[in-house]
């Protein structure tokens, strides 16, 4: 134990000297989150501008006016600015074909009754070309509002079959329909165990060079053989299981600390939060334990540094790209359980089950795919003929 030990703190000092590290693991892929930041932190941030609707609904129709009265209270909800101008149908097209509106709603005469029987009614919504994310939001309140009308609809003709008395059902379709729906607004959020895109982009950048980073302990091992400091270290009276352990120390110890750096960091900089820091810390530390087993499959059948270096290039972008590290990737058909199985992938799935308030006991499954990825690995590198360092 005490030579595995002076390895491993040997080979890190070693490590933590070579400048190469300190730039992919924490220079590149920091700097890159930095430029990410600049260019898409603020997309999230929406500001909403005033808007003006036309409303077309008639006096006498009470229902009518519960829609033009929702959508004057819209003002001020959720940091939105509305104006309403109260025109007739002709006016409001007009003012938005002018641009003194952005949007023209319309409520057919007849609007109430119709809502109240269940029959069919339409209301025109006109859009102005330079009509935004606010008249959207109009319209998803007016379509809430338009939905419990016919709710109450329902609910009249439902009472009406179920034989309830007169007086009630008038009470019940009053209740369910002339008394305005209420409606709340409020930011939307993801949805729970998926991560915002800040959170994503820092944890997929944090998975791809994840990949580069613990390289450096393995393949090092290809570069002591060509400076001869391998040949010297199996001429001592140790096992060379323990030479490879060390490295696999140093690979292992590289991938937790550069990652933990990175998420805290990118967690910063994007304002993300990715829940309890032990759960926080499992994933890292089998995510780290995955993409070393691949270093050593790589060291096995490379038989020059250089050789190894393009080698962990290609597995570190493909595992990236396709675990999501710039963009979600989903996939249908036979293809889709290889892209479940990638440990860049679990280590988001991970994250975002703890930012959704997860613990560990929620993270089983990107754990299991974690941790079964390096046993796959480890068993293929005791498989393939070894061509590489130890050869």
């Amino acid at each position: 134990m005490r030579q595995l030990l002076t390895l491993t703190l040997s080979d890190l000092r070693q490590r933590v000297r070579d400048r190469s590290v300190l730039i992919f693991a924490f220079v590149v892929p920091l700097a890159l989150m930095f430029v990410f930041n600049l260019v898409f932190g603020n997309t999230d941030d929406i500001d909403l501008k005033p808007i003006t609707v036309a409303v077309s609904a008639p006096a006498d129709d009470d229902l009518a006016q519960v829609v033009a009265r929702v959508v004057r209270d819209l003002d001020g909800q959720g940091g939105l600015d509305v104006t309403v101008h109260e025109v007739d149908a002709a006016t409001g097209r007009q003012q938005v074909e002018d641009g003194d509106a952005a949007m023209s709603l319309i409520l057919p005469d007849g609007f109430g009754p119709a809502a109240q029987s269940g029959k069919p009614v339409t209301v025109d919504a006109v859009r102005g070309d330079e009509a935004g994310i606010e008249s959207d939001i109009v319209l998803s309140v007016v379509d809430g509002v338009l939905d419990r009308f016919a709710h109450g609809a329902v609910a009249a003709r439902a009472g009406l079959v179920e034989g309830i008395s007169e007086d009630q059902l008038s009470k019940l379709a009053e209740q369910a329909s002339s008394g305005g729906p209420a409606y709340t607004l409020a930011e939307g959020e993801a949805s729970d165990e998926q991560l915002d895109s800040g959170a994503a982009l820092v944890a997929g950048q944090t998975g791809l060079f994840l990949m580069f980073t613990v390289s450096f302990g393995v393949t090092s091992l290809l570069l002591e053989r060509e400076t001869g400091t391998l040949r010297r270290l199996r001429s001592m009276p140790m096992p060379a299981w323990r030479i490879v352990a060390s490295k696999a120390l140093v690979s292992l110890t590289l991938g937790v600390v550069a990652s933990a750096v990175l998420l805290a960091v990118g967690g910063f900089l994007f304002d993300a939060s990715f829940g309890s820091p032990l759960a926080v810390g499992a994933l890292v530390v089998c995510v780290s334990a995955a993409a070393t087993s691949v270093m050593f499959l790589i060291v096995r059948v490379a038989r020059t540094s250089e050789q190894a270096s393009i080698a962990t290039s290609i597995v570190a972008v493909v595992l990236g790209v396709g675990g999501g590290a710039f963009f979600p990737v989903s996939a249908t058909g036979a293809f889709a359980p290889v892209l479940d199985l990638n440990p860049v992938a679990a280590l988001l799935r991970g994250l975002g089950i703890t930012a959704g308030g997860g613990g560990l006991g929620d993270i089983g499954t990107p754990v299991l795919i974690m941790l079964g990825f390096a046993a796959v690995m480890v068993l293929l590198s005791r498989l393939v003929p070894d061509r590489g360092a130890l050869s």
